[in-house]
């Protein structure tokens, strides 16, 4: 399985100048290969991962799974 690393601060950054969804970018990335998408901070310590699936159809069903964790997150925090 394929890793790679990014620097969270700076992908969430880009996301936010472009105006686009982390799904989207996830999606341009499936080409029938899992890999192992390693979130760093600046000191290159893990803050997550996520294995993005090999077809979009398992990656629509971890967004929804993802939206859905984290509303309930939300609603619990209030």
């Amino acid at each position: 399985m394929q890793k790679i690393e990014i620097q969270a601060e700076q992908f969430f950054d880009l996301l936010k100048l472009k105006d686009i969804s982390m799904w989207e970018i996830f999606s341009q990335m499936i080409d029938g290969q899992e890999k192992e998408i390693i979130f760093i901070d600046n000191e290159e310590k893990i803050l997550f991962n996520y294995i993005l699936p090999d077809n979009p159809e398992k990656l629509e069903e971890d967004r929804t799974e993802f939206s859905k964790q984290f509303s309930e997150k939300l609603t619990n925090m209030n």
